[in-house]
């Protein structure tokens, strides 16, 4: 049965939650397999908007396993602080399933994001200080502490402990503050209570659920430029956001995967420092952060606009093997007089066709752009390709023909149902 992986071709902030949620009444499971707390998914049903940051976005299907993977670093505190909204909402969180394999988050790792931000001066990197660089890092380090270690509680305990009392030591070198290590080890004694019920072998979960003929979507937090690997390093997040790190993730296999949908909006944007090619400024800047809301779902900070990249596009295709394109909120552009598409990019006179592997190459490029006219009339009411005003079809037909890949989504508004399907990739 499917496998479908759905990964954000950008920055991040694509509109993943809601194509997710459009695929997730065709799956049984959904399943989150990287990043932490700094990613926000929102989607909106009706009037009502939920706002996620660690829960998978399937929650919101009765028929639905929703599932925390191994490739996840978890902040107890906003797990449950989720799930209780969500519970006080009438949306039941009884079927979520935590990988005992996922890393936890402690309150001083969000100590180290702050400090080591901090000493960066005027190169700070933006992170969202909530941890999760420092957690991965005591992952690679093979310091960290798993989910699973909360069943054994007297384990868990001293280990909570033994790790608090070694970063004071540290913080008290720096002349920092120090944790109070007793209630630390209170406060994650407590939540462990909370998390056991939720504890589950995911990977041998997910793969019965595979021989009884599941179908299985997986979902990444963040995007593919923001990828440790692949993403404008240093301004990166500390994961495989691509489609590689599902596998490393979720622990089923490359050949298990029968689908990759990437994301991408209509235009560009991206939160914090790092080279932006596309990006606009000035008033029309503030246009399209005004008429499209871009602010951080996690942060609330304003995210920098661009256009639309089709060299990033097309890099994020090799990058992923990408199935199919999701092509997210043109309405934000419904009022615009011309739409522009960076096609190229030129660096001392000479055209770039492929995106380069510098990120301070890339911060001196010029764009090489192919202008549309506007089409200047609301999307929202399109349901179907035909009712696809001319300029659309052009854009469409743009993106398709520059990265050889079909567009098989377009958002044309921010609710579940605001979406044209043109076709499904077999």
């Amino acid at each position: 049965m499917p496998v479908t992986v759905v990964v954000g071709t950008q920055w991040g902030d694509e509109g993943k939650a809601k194509i997710i949620d459009l695929l997730a009444g065709e799956h049984s499971h959904v399943v989150r397999y990287q990043g932490g707390h700094n990613a926000g998914h929102t989607v909106v049903v009706g009037d009502e908007r939920y706002a996620l940051q660690l829960v998978p976005s399937g929650v919101l299907y009765d028929h639905v396993t929703p599932v925390i993977g191994n490739g996840v670093v978890v902040d107890m505190p906003t797990l449950f602080g989720e799930i209780d909204t969500l519970e006080a909402r009438g949306i039941s969180c009884k079927r979520l399933r935590v990988s005992t394999l996922a890393h936890l988050i402690f309150p001083w790792h969000q100590r180290q994001d702050a400090i080591s931000e901090a000493m960066r001066g005027d190169s700070k990197l933006g992170t969202t200080l909530k941890g999760i660089g420092p957690a991965y890092a005591d992952k690679v380090r093979r310091i960290g502490v798993r989910a699973g270690e909360v069943r054994d509680r007297e384990r868990f305990r001293t280990m909570v402990k033994e790790r608090a009392v070694q970063e004071n030591s540290v913080f008290a070198s720096l002349g920092a503050e120090l944790l109070d290590v007793d209630a630390v080890v209170a406060q994650s004694d407590a939540l462990a209570t909370r998390l056991l019920p939720y504890l589950d072998d995911t990977v041998n979960l997910l793969h019965a659920a595979l021989t009884d003929d599941a179908a299985i979507l997986l979902e990444g937090a963040q995007a593919t430029f923001l990828d440790i690997d692949h993403g404008t390093y240093p301004y990166v997040t500390s994961s495989n956001p691509t489609a590689g790190g599902a596998c490393a993730g979720s622990g089923l296999g490359p050949r298990d995967i029968t689908r990759v949908v990437g994301i991408a909006k209509a235009y560009t944007t991206r939160v914090g420092s790092g080279p932006f090619p596309t990006e606009v400024h000035g008033e029309l800047g503030d246009r399209i952060v005004d008429i499209g809301h871009e602010f951080g779902t996690v942060t609330g900070r304003r995210r920098r606009p661009g256009w639309l990249d089709l060299v990033m596009l097309r890099h994020a295709v090799r990058v992923n093997s990408l199935s199919d394109i999701a092509l997210t909120k043109l309405d934000v552009l419904d009022e615009f007089d011309t739409i522009r598409v960076c096609v190229g990019y030129r660096l001392n006179g000479q055209v770039l066709q492929v995106f380069p592997d510098d990120a301070e190459v890339l911060a001196r490029v010029e764009c090489v752009y192919e202008d549309i006219a506007g089409w200047k009339q609301s999307l929202r009411h399109c349901r179907t390709e035909s009712q696809l005003p001319a300029q659309v079809q052009r854009l469409l037909t743009l993106v398709e023909s520059q990265t050889g890949v079909p567009v098989s989504v377009v958002g044309v508004g921010p609710e579940r149902d605001d979406v044209v399907v043109r076709r499904v990739a077999s």
